[in-house]
């Protein structure tokens, strides 16, 4: 008898964890592994939070698929960003975390042995929720350049077949920072479209743009609502990670089968947390601008300490890729110099396909710049 489901057999576990179990409480060490940061949730979250324990209503398990107040605030969040009007009571379910949001959608729409179509490099946790729900996933290089990473049109219509079920498009792109042109999400959706599959959109940090860049969402295209579910969360935007709250919004035809999968997955999220949830979503663009404009001095730090390597600059995100196999260096390999230089930085096997595999992450939203000053001087005593 197998130990475990077959699904399960392609599935590694996450390397961020051993670095990290590597790195322990030595406070020399940089900590560019995780998507943690020290950077301060929205004005009158943490107040909302508090006030909600204390009430019987939001100590509850009702409503299982969340409250009607957040779904308010989810819907006005997203018409804000892209124009479009979603009904808060018929279209949007609130989810337990960020992970959930993105697997509910898949549960949903993809059947075992269906494709679906991911970028290389992307958030491993996103590839093997694919599995998990027993798809299959087809990869999608980007290209790195100058300025940053750009789709390839071409090979996003070659890895699109008879079997592609939906495409699992996160922007900013986790962990390249790839944020999509106008044209690119046209390409995307156009696709989508022609091959009546779903576009998954996977939106938990759309306004961390660098450089002046929009935030741009799929939802203001023509013709794609009835095929777009956005997986939404205030984990990383608005910075609120142990608040582990998510949503996902799509058309009402598929309305009550997120909301069950919801309940049969997650059973209800937490009433206390989407108390904060809600007053995060009301976050000024002003505050927010803050926020980007020190992650962006922070990114530009990160490049000029690793002027000289091949490095790829991001357009958005918490963090940007390192080119080790074009050194002549293994990924891992170059992780453990690292941490042996006190940087805890992660390799990137298993996040997408052969482009992944070349890749050291650098994660720059919880280190301050004069501690991000002594990264140059590590990373040429571990890499050369």
């Amino acid at each position: 008898m197998p130990v475990t489901s077959k699904r399960l057999e392609p599935i590694p576990g996450f390397n961020i964890d051993r670095v990290a179990a590597a790195a322990g409480d030595d406070p020399d060490v940089l900590r560019m592994e995780n998507l943690d940061t020290d950077l301060g949730i929205p004005a009158g979250v943490k107040e909302a939070t508090r006030e909600a324990v204390d009430r019987l209503d939001a100590n509850s398990w009702l409503p299982f698929d969340g409250k009607i107040e957040l779904k308010e605030a989810v819907a006005g969040f997203i018409e804000r960003r892209s124009g479009m009007r979603y009904d808060p009571a018929r279209e949007v379910v609130i989810t337990g975390s960020d992970g959930d949001s993105a697997l509910n959608a898949l549960f949903v729409t993809v059947d075992p042995g269906d494709e679906v179509i991911l970028t290389d490099p992307t958030y491993a946790g996103l590839v093997n929720r694919v599995r998990l729900v027993g798809g299959v996933p087809r990869f999608v290089p980007l290209v790195p350049g100058d300025q940053g990473w750009r789709l390839d049109g071409d090979a996003l219509g070659a890895a699109v077949s008879s079997k592609t079920r939906a495409f699992l498009i996160m922007n900013p792109s986790l962990p390249s920072g790839w944020v999509a042109t106008g044209e690119e999400w046209e390409t995307i959706a156009a696709m989508s479209r022609a091959h009546d599959a779903w576009l998954i959109y996977v939106a938990w940090w759309e306004g961390m743009v660098f450089d002046g860049l929009p935030a741009t969402s799929p939802a203001s295209l023509p013709d794609i609502r009835d095929r777009l579910i956005i997986a939404g969360s205030v984990s990383l935007e608005h910075r609120m990670i142990g608040w582990r709250i998510g949503w996902t919004v799509g058309p009402e035809k598929i309305h009550s089968d997120l909301s069950k999968t919801q309940i049969y997955n997650a059973l209800v999220p937490s009433g206390i947390l989407q108390a904060g949830a809600r007053v995060a979503l009301q976050e000024t663009p002003q505050d927010l601008a803050k926020v980007v404009q020190e992650l962006q001095r922070r990114r530009d730090e990160t490049l000029r300490q690793l002027e000289g390597f091949p490095v790829v600059r991001s357009s958005g995100g918490w963090s940007l890729l390192l080119d080790t196999a074009a050194m002549g260096i293994d990924c891992a390999e170059a992780s453990k110099r690292m941490l042996e230089q006190k940087v805890a930085a992660t390799q990137m096997r298993g996040w997408g396909a052969e482009v992944a595999d070349r890749y050291l992450r650098f994660v720059y939203s919880r280190e301050p710049l004069e501690r991000l000053a002594l990264l140059g001087e590590r990373a040429r005593a571990a890499l050369g």
